[in-house]
């Protein structure tokens, strides 16, 4: 296992390696492989793909994400534009349904709103908007409409992991209650924790993951 000190130089090599955003920007403080992020970043966008970049550092058991979205005045843009902008990245994603999610926008904050048949549609929702310019953060409220029992949504996923992750799917518990997902259990890295995560929300009828498996290296 990685000692503190050991993992701090691995995510700051890390950060400093990802073209993304400035590394120069992030403070990194690990205690007990729990990693705490500080500083000001200068867009929604930066400030995710320095939590991914963390993600990717293997030890790394959990995040405190304390940055902070603070625009460079040549990026600042009104809600109006925002809003305008957000409705025209939907409707050009064509994994995003037409007509289905309705956004606002508030001091650069976008929350989305809606209802769409599944779980990939939602996370296409946001990806397609979090990059925009003047994006400060975004709230995910979109709704996925359930489809099918709760067995048969257990079923599909076991099935999806089965496919997906090298190693026995029996290992996770898999709680079902309506459209939620409870994910419980221990993987290997954060890749296999997103790949399981992963296959939860592309189930038809999952609305909500809650993801809490644990990364033990």
């Amino acid at each position: 296992m990685k000692s503190d000190t050991q993992l701090r130089d691995d995510i700051q090599a890390e950060l400093n390696w990802d073209p993304a955003f400035k590394a120069s920007d992030v403070g990194v403080i690990v205690k007990d492989g729990v990693v705490t992020l500080t500083g000001h970043l200068a867009s929604h966008a930066e400030k995710y793909a320095v939590e991914r970049a963390v993600q990717r550092v293997h030890g790394v058991k959990a995040t405190a994400v304390e940055l902070k979205v603070k625009l460079a005045f040549d990026n600042e843009r009104t809600d109006a534009d925002i809003a305008l902008a957000v409705e025209r990245a939907l409707e050009w994603n064509v994994l995003v349904p037409n007509g289905k999610i309705q956004p606002q926008v508030e001091s650069g904050w976008v929350t989305l709103q809606g209802d769409v048949e599944w779980g990939y549609q939602r996370s296409a929702a946001e990806r397609a908007v979090r990059d925009l310019m003047g994006v400060t953060g975004v709230s995910n409220l979109v709704k996925v409409k359930p489809k099918l029992s709760a067995a048969d949504v257990e079923k599909k996923i076991r099935g999806a992991l089965s496919r997906q992750v090298d190693r026995e799917v029996n290992q996770f518990a898999i709680a079902v209650e309506g459209s939620q997902v409870t994910l419980r259990g221990t993987v290997h890295s954060w890749t296999e924790r997103d790949a399981v995560q992963g296959a939860a929300w592309g189930t038809p009828g999952v609305s909500v993951v809650v993801n809490e498996l644990l990364v033990d290296p």
